[in-house]
């Protein structure tokens, strides 16, 4: 939304923290704070664990952003199918959080029994990548900087992304800026 409605907008608060290292050109300041300090052990922990679900885990989001009907079809053609796709990544993707039976049935009817269906879920990355407001395209425009809105950052230590703190920073004015012991993607609900 700060993207596209930056005057209406007055800030952002985000947990899945998509950022490129600051380079001398864009926020010489931050580069050389990146240069000059190493990482933290918890920042280390973080790159690792980026890096192994971009390498490992994002075929989901390449299927949803170039072809999601297919999927949405397979999604609404069968509850099981739908129970599958939603329950690995509620375990994949947070910090052990133990479900419930319920919890998992009530995520799995919410996109069942809604009425534009399952198949809507996995559209947001198709549209999101090709938005005419956008200036830049797909994940480019999710990582850059958005002038006047400000910015919230918290990280958790199993969120999908989670960069450097001083990459976080490349993304707008942060106004503020958390750090939880424990959390996963699903940060709202399991925290």
């Amino acid at each position: 939304m700060g993207l596209l409605y930056p005057d209406s907008v007055k800030g952002s608060h985000i947990n899945m923290i998509r950022a490129s290292p600051p380079t001398w050109t864009s926020h010489p300041v931050l580069a050389l704070q990146h240069a000059l300090f190493p990482y933290t052990s918890r920042e280390r922990a973080d790159v690792s664990h980026s890096h192994k679900f971009t390498t490992q885990g994002t075929g989901y989001s390449t299927q949803q952003r170039t072809r999601p009907q297919t999927l949405g079809y397979a999604l609404a053609d069968s509850p099981v199918g739908l129970l599958a796709w939603i329950y690995e990544k509620l375990h994949d993707w947070t910090d052990g959080y133990p479900w419930t039976d319920d919890e998992i049935l009530t995520w799995v009817s919410i996109y069942w029994f809604s009425r534009a269906g399952p198949a809507a879920s996995v559209r947001i990355y198709y549209e999101a990548t090709r938005s005419p407001g956008l200036k830049v395209s797909g994940r480019d425009a999710m990582m850059r900087w958005v002038p006047r809105v400000k910015l919230g950052l918290a990280y958790f230590p199993k969120e999908l992304h989670a960069p450097p703190r001083s990459w976080g920073r490349t993304l707008g004015e942060v106004v503020l800026q958390s750090e939880y012991d424990k959390g996963g993607h699903f940060a709202a609900w399991e925290r």
